[in-house]
């Protein structure tokens, strides 16, 4: 599975003293999202490493529907590069609305927390392989220097 959506209504639990959703929950959701895509395509467990460029768009408001979207964008040989973007509307409307996206790299590890190898991903369609550019080029450009 090179996809997951999670999709829920924001209620009361979701807003801290007023109407609308704090960047933090927003986080959290990106990050269930990812680590939902990530611990599937690796069937195993998996831990997030690296979160680049997370943009808010819009707020999120008591009442609104949300959707997580986490894609696949490109893999190495025990890391899952995802793609995750939260879009949000009225709950009567029909539109749902970019609100916030992430480039998210999940590593998969064994039990005693060690790297092992994930199956490779290929992008077939013209849109996937349009992610899978786009994603790689933002890695590169935001990836910090090693560590000494």
């Amino acid at each position: 599975m090179s996809t997951i959506t999670l999709r829920f209504p924001v209620d009361g639990s979701h807003v801290e003293g007023g109407a609308a959703v704090s960047g933090g929950t927003l986080m959290k959701w990106i990050d269930q999202a990812g680590h939902a895509c990530a611990t599937r395509w690796a069937a195993g467990p998996c831990l997030a490493v690296y979160a680049s460029s997370i943009r808010f768009r819009r707020a999120v408001r008591l009442g609104d529907l949300v959707e997580v979207q986490a894609r696949l964008a490109f893999t190495g040989q025990s890391n899952m590069n995802i793609a995750v973007e939260l879009r949000s509307g009225p709950m009567t409307g029909r539109r749902m609305l970019p609100t916030a996206e992430c480039l998210m790299v999940y590593l998969a590890v064994d039990e005693q927390g060690e790297p092992v190898p994930v199956s490779q991903w290929t992008p077939e369609t013209p849109g996937e392989m349009a992610l899978a550019s786009t994603a790689r080029a933002q890695f590169e450009s935001t990836r910090p220097a090693p560590l000494e």
